[in-house]
């Protein structure tokens, strides 16, 4: 029997070591410490993992459940709780300071906590159906534990154990372990979805026995920005990096040495940040092109692109404001069933119920990746994100909203295919494979405007009908591509982008793999800031984790025609560690407010910041939000009465080119 305060101890261990081959050497150990039966969970756990990725259940326990079972165990105060979750910034570390004083219960006593009695309680949680039973599932289990394994067990059920140990550590841990190559591990984990089953097919020695499945989100690429086109060309055109291929003697997964190399040559392992990859904005249905788009058979079926051929080698695409997502449909084992996942993996199918009806019908196994996006049918764009936000994270689609907001998918890479995983398969042959599937089911992959709710379920009810509404719309759109010859040609198509109503481009290397959960030097993207704004800070929040206990997250406001302040947004990227450090102790000494975690503050620090566009809000008195905020620097030259004004905000906020029609 394997214990959880075996990975209490392991955790706590390594969130103090910054060694990565430490870590990793210490993972390795203690999974081999555990009980066989009992090490596939053990690696789960210690990822942060409380089920497998294609696990579809969930534990349903949110911060404010946790709170309260926190506090009930402990019998600390919410004062007391709030002032130890500010100063470590973390619900665990929290708990654990409350109850490190604290005896376990009676019931708990000589009653240790094993890896199979929180699977089972988790398990317990994800079928409970009220608040209550799931509270009382958690304050048990909390109640067993020590003050170590509360914080673990409760940075678990968050989701984020904060130990500085990503997957990808332990997947190498596991190789070490096994004595197995982690490319085969890695790949193993990437078809199955199983940080768990992985563990035992490593130690079996059947990781070669994985088989891609359907229905769990695999990582995504993304790209690296660029700020003008000539940083572009020179990506492309400068000699690629030194390809490190498998050593001598050393096993690798089928497939996979062209993957791995493409990771090691091109590829940073850095955290993610916003949305990446677009997709094209011409009508997708042009069934002939003699200028030297994707399509032309010279740049098909993966033919090498040479020198010769002119330009940089990459691919260009507009960058549409959507929702990146991925669509997995067709398996014949379960016919109609498809699922959609957003960029962080959550199963966002419900919101779309209209993409969900027109895929429903494709029937070969594919994995596409591309942007849902509003669409506009009469003008044949993309309809703002402003506009398209609305959808996102409903449960409910009504009718009025299908209409108002219809979606279509914008696809510009194809990840699986019949039985093919094609990820190490070059850019230029993944999109002739995705130009024939586009081929064999656009006409085919659509939905109406409107269905009957009477006959909901029913597919052959869906479609057909007198009203244009009834008619099914073509769900499914192909990225126009395009190769681009210089500097100036990104420039212009970066241009036409803009004028289009899309975000900018997308420049990708042609020979390109597809490399999940990666951003690296093989995709970029050209997005320029809108404009500059001056501001001054008029509240402040505590962060999190490495910036507990400091005010890092800025609300900020511009000056309205009486000159009130009227807050447009907040910020919390562009200023340094030191910065932070000198503005939560003046942010303190100035505060107004005090409501915890969020404080208002005297409106005395001007920021200058960047942004990508504006939006019309009823968040802030304004009337405005910023998107994408960005610090650019701190204004100590600037007094409060010079900060922008409303009306500038307005003014900027009319010249976008991709703002919604009012």
């Amino acid at each position: 029997m394997t214990l959880f305060a075996q990975i209490a101890d392991v955790a706590e261990s390594l969130a103090g070591q910054g060694s990565r081959l430490k870590k990793r050497a210490a993972i390795a150990q203690a999974l081999l410490r555990a009980e066989p039966q009992d090490a596939g969970l053990f690696a789960m756990y210690l990822s942060g993992q409380p089920f497998a990725e294609n696990d579809a259940r969930k534990l349903n326990a949110g911060g404010a459940l946790l709170s309260r079972a926190v506090l009930t165990v402990s019998g600390a105060t919410e004062a007391a709780l709030t002032a130890a979750y500010r100063k470590y910034g973390d619900l665990g570390a929290a708990a654990h300071h409350l109850l490190a004083d604290k005896a376990p219960m009676p019931e708990g006593a000589g009653q240790p906590v094993s890896l199979g009695e929180v699977a089972e309680t988790f398990a317990s949680m994800a079928v409970a159906r009220t608040t209550a039973v799931r509270a009382a599932l958690v304050e048990r289990l909390l109640r067993r534990a020590t003050a170590l394994e509360a914080k673990y067990l409760l940075k678990l059920m968050l989701g984020d154990m904060r130990i500085g140990v990503k997957q990808s550590l332990v997947e190498e841990a596991i190789a070490v372990a096994a004595e197995a190559d982690v490319a085969a591990v890695r790949h193993a984990v990437m078809l199955e979805a199983d940080l768990g089953r992985s563990v035992e097919r490593a130690f079996a020695g059947t990781l070669g026995e994985a088989r891609m499945t359907l229905f769990h989100a695999l990582g995504f690429m993304l790209a690296s920005p660029v700020e003008t086109p000539e940083d572009a060309v020179k990506r492309f055109t400068e000699p690629p990096p030194k390809i490190v291929v498998a050593k001598k003697g050393r096993k690798s997964a089928k497939g996979l040495v062209a993957v791995e190399a493409a990771e090691e040559g091109l590829a940073e392992d850095v955290e993610t940040e916003s949305r990446a990859a677009g997709s094209g904005a011409e009508s997708p249905t042009s069934p002939e092109r003699d200028d030297g788009r994707i399509g032309d058979p010279v740049l098909r079926f993966g033919v090498p692109l040479s020198e010769d051929a002119g330009g940089v080698l990459a691919f260009l695409e507009d960058k549409y404001d959507g929702m990146r997502a991925q669509v997995h449909c067709g398996d014949r084992g379960q016919p109609g069933r498809v699922a959609i996942y957003s960029r962080n993996r959550e199963d966002i199918t419900a919101s779309f119920p209209d993409l969900e009806e027109a895929f429903a019908g494709v029937a070969e196994p594919l994995i596409l990746d591309g942007e849902i996006l509003g669409w506009d049918y009469a003008a044949g764009q993309a309809l703002p994100f402003a506009v398209m936000g609305q959808r996102i994270g409903r449960k409910v689609v009504s009718n009025q909203l299908r209409t108002q907001i219809p979606v279509v998918f914008m696809a510009f890479d194809l990840l699986f295919a019949g039985e093919e995983l094609l990820l190490p398969l070059p850019l230029s042959e993944r999109r002739a494979r995705l130009e024939a599937v586009v081929g064999r089911w656009q006409a085919r992959v659509v939905a109406p405007l409107v269905v009957d709710g009477s006959r909901k379920g029913a597919q052959q009810g869906l479609f057909g009908g007198e009203t244009p509404e009834a008619e099914g719309k073509a769900r499914l759109l192909l990225s126009p591509s395009q190769r681009v010859a210089d500097a100036e040609a990104i420039d212009r198509a970066y241009r036409d982008a803009r004028e289009r109503k899309n975000e900018g481009v997308m420049l990708k290397a042609a020979n390109s793999a597809y490399l999940p959960g990666r951003r690296g030097l093989a995709w970029v993207k050209l997005k320029r800031e809108l404009a500059t704004l001056d501001v001054v800070i008029t509240g402040a929040e505590f962060g999190h984790g490495r910036r507990a206990g400091l005010l890092s997250d800025y609300t900020f406001a511009v000056r309205g025609g009486d000159g009130e302040l009227l807050n447009v947004g907040k910020a919390y990227s562009g200023v340094t560690d030191v910065e932070i450090l000198e503005l939560t102790e003046w942010l303190k000494a100035h505060t107004l407010e005090d409501h915890g975690h969020f404080r208002t503050v005297e409106p005395q620090i001007v920021l200058e910041v960047a942004f990508n566009n504006i939006m019309r809000s009823t968040r802030h008195a304004s009337g405005f939000a910023i998107r994408f905020p960005r610090i650019i620097r701190i204004r100590t030259d600037k007094p409060l009465a010079e900060i922008d004004t409303l009306a500038r905000v307005e003014e900027v906020y009319l010249s976008q080119p991709d703002r919604p029609e009012e």
